[in-house]
């Protein structure tokens, strides 16, 4: 790619290049995809390294769709029972029975809890209408 740029130069040392418009839009864009591919490496380091994993659409689904209280999608993906979660999280089934209900919140040291034994976030267990991930 060449360029046509002016140079504006103060005290004898270049300080802006001006450019036309078309190939500042191309340097943006080129920009733009050099961000992506950043992104997409982290990612993938990410994923080598353990400390993230793919979730497949299956729960994916389930989660934006709120077919199921996050904290049922999330324990039936690690194949976990209610007895089993309920006791590396330290509570009774009947409890988490209720969570997954929707019948009772958890506390935020019972979610912490939970979240540990599934290996997520608490926000990853917090029902849509709870959740601020991502907002703004």
């Amino acid at each position: 790619m060449s360029f046509q740029a002016q140079i504006i130069e103060r005290d004898g040392k270049p300080e802006y290049a001006v450019v036309p418009i078309d190939q500042y839009r191309r340097l943006l864009a080129l920009a733009e995809d050099m961000e992506d591919v950043r992104a997409a490496d982290e990612a993938m380091r990410e994923l080598e390294e353990g400390r993230d994993e793919l979730v497949p659409a299956e729960v994916v689904s389930r989660l934006v769709n709120g077919e199921a209280h996050p904290l049922r999608v999330w324990r039936e993906h690690r194949g976990l029972s209610q007895a089993v979660l309920a006791e590396q999280a330290g509570i009774g089934k009947s409890y988490l029975s209720q969570i997954e209900a929707g019948k009772r919140g958890g506390s935020a040291k019972v979610l912490r809890a939970l979240a540990q034994a599934l290996a997520v976030d608490v926000e990853d267990l917090l029902p849509s209408e709870y959740s601020c991930k991502g907002e703004v």
